[in-house]
């Protein structure tokens, strides 16, 4: 049971910093799982637990949540799990992350690129690729908090729509690994624990936000998506 609640506080921790700047919690969660869980339950267990942080997230700023984009994204991310699934096993998707990576920095840093890539961004793209590639790229997160840092300028907007768009991501994941048949009742201590600490943590960050002022807010978030992106670059080539 230590090791439940070992990682049911550290869990805890990085649904706080993702309470606070929207995403890093679950990357920094996803380097720590595998000294603790064997590697064929590292993924579902940290989608399930992303999922309880990311949707407690959402409920906790419920009014900051940008309903309008969702219907888009679900369509996407409907579209993307069925059609990605359904084809993985037929093509290389070695160098996906580089051209994530490379879409983060340019639409964060070039304005040129912005000026020609605007009329094909869209919520219901972002939902194809973020959910449907989040099946085997594990950096998926930042297409959403990139569309979404562009499109708003208040933070509890930004971070409370990504919560729930990442939510969405996250439980289609969770529904392709139970149809796998993953077990995850023989974790089920380890979830409740970390799936306990994820909702506190959400909470916890949720008002730790408040204390940050805006304009602050973004330039941390536009930095730390860079630095996520360049992370993401060079681990293809690593």
């Amino acid at each position: 049971m230590g090791t439940e609640i070992f990682l049911g506080i550290i869990t805890f921790f990085t649904s706080t910093i993702a309470g606070v700047v929207g995403l890093g919690g679950g990357m920094i969660l996803i380097a720590i799982l595998p000294s603790f869980l064997p590697v064929n339950a590292l993924i579902p267990v940290h989608g399930l637990t992303q999922m309880s942080s990311n949707f407690s997230r959402a409920v906790f700023g419920y009014a900051d949540v940008q309903y309008q984009v969702i219907p888009k994204f679900l369509l996407g991310s409907l579209l993307g799990i069925a059609l990605i699934s359904s084809v993985i096993y037929y093509i290389s998707l070695d160098y996906v992350p580089l051209f994530i990576g490379l879409y983060i920095l340019l639409s964060l840093w070039s304005k040129k690129f912005n000026e020609k890539i605007k009329r094909f961004e869209s919520y219901f793209i972002i939902g194809f690729f973020q959910t449907g590639l989040s099946l085997v790229v594990g950096a998926t997160g930042p297409l959403t908090m990139t569309l979404l840092y562009k499109d708003f300028e208040e933070k509890d907007k930004v971070v409370a729509t990504a919560a729930a768009l990442m939510g969405i991501t996250h439980i289609f994941k969770v529904f392709v690994f139970i149809f796998f048949g993953f077990a995850f009742f023989d974790y089920i201590w380890l979830l409740v624990f970390m799936i306990s600490g994820a909702i506190a943590g959400s909470y916890a960050g949720t008002k730790l936000r408040d204390k940050i002022d805006g304009k602050k807010f973004r330039n941390l978030l536009k930095i730390l998506l860079s630095l996520l992106a360049i992370k993401v670059i060079v681990t293809v080539f690593i």
